[in-house]
């Protein structure tokens, strides 16, 4: 009779120690990576006016973004998000590599940023009105049948 007591308290005291330890892994910051940086050696063999656009993309892989309109760049970029149990993800690093060309393709400048160089981007929502009230499949296809005909339903006559 005297060993059942201690058994269960062990016990008891394991379970204990085991959700403990659960709870505080549970609170480890989960990371995850979006995006590409390329390698700085590789960046770093790009030669400014030698390089062509042509080069960098077979050196460094294809890029994230291009502009060919308004200037003649392609970018590189890559975050780092943290995120702590049922919270929201939060960005805590990010790289933007610029690689600008000039006319000819040949490679003007290497300009790197950070998420301290950003800045938020307020995107404008706007929806164009499509002017058709909101209604149900099944709202449809009863509102219908007061609009169908004899001759649509058996079809033209002979």
């Amino acid at each position: 009779m005297g060993g059942k007591p201690v058994f269960f308290g062990k016990l008891r005291g394991m379970a204990a120690g085991l959700t403990l330890t659960a709870l505080i892994a549970g609170c480890a910051p989960i990371e995850t990576y979006h995006g590409f940086i390329p390698p700085q050696e590789e960046v770093a063999a790009l030669q400014i006016g030698v390089s062509t656009k042509a080069d960098v993309i077979g050196l460094l892989g294809q890029p994230i973004a291009e502009r060919a309109l308004q200037n003649n760049a392609i970018y590189y970029a890559s975050s780092k998000f943290e995120q702590f149990g049922p919270f929201a993800p939060n960005e805590v690093d990010r790289q933007v590599l610029e690689l600008d060309f000039d006319s000819s393709d040949r490679l003007r400048n290497v300009t790197s940023y950070t998420l301290e160089d950003g800045r938020v981007v307020i995107l404008d929502r706007r929806v164009t009105e499509d002017g058709i009230a909101d209604v149900t499949f099944l709202g449809q296809l009863l509102a219908s049948f007061g609009r169908l005909d004899a001759g649509a339903l058996l079809g033209p006559t002979q």
